[in-house]
């Protein structure tokens, strides 16, 4: 009789079944680079990801920097300088990451 690993383990699919060749599996256990995970934000999806977050970042900022101005009343925020400061704080990184997502690659950079 078989021991029951060696069962356990032919019984797993390998190859073609989970897109992975002999040599990957749970040999080549490499981490990822970051940039691998966070993808290159000099493609237009890392582009629009960086625009869309930034705008998002300002919009909050605003709201937060106008409660702690008591321009908009009605929160436990209104009229605290201390989310005036998050709010500008929010904002410059919203306007940030706008920039840096409608800056174009320059000479030396390239585009994917």
């Amino acid at each position: 009789m078989m021991p029951r690993c060696a069962a356990v383990c032919r019984a797993i699919p390998r190859g073609p079944v989970l897109g992975l060749t002999e040599t990957q599996g749970a040999v080549d256990r490499r981490p990822e680079s970051v940039e691998s995970k966070l993808g290159d934000v000099t493609s237009r999806t890392g582009r629009i990801a960086l625009i869309t977050v930034g705008v998002i970042a300002l919009i909050v900022g605003g709201v937060f920097a106008g409660q702690g101005l008591n321009l908009i009343p009605g929160s436990f925020m209104t009229g605290s300088r201390m989310w005036l400061a998050v709010g500008l704080i929010v904002a410059i990184v919203g306007i940030i990451l706008i920039v840096l997502g409608l800056r174009r690659p320059g000479h030396g950079r390239t585009s994917k």
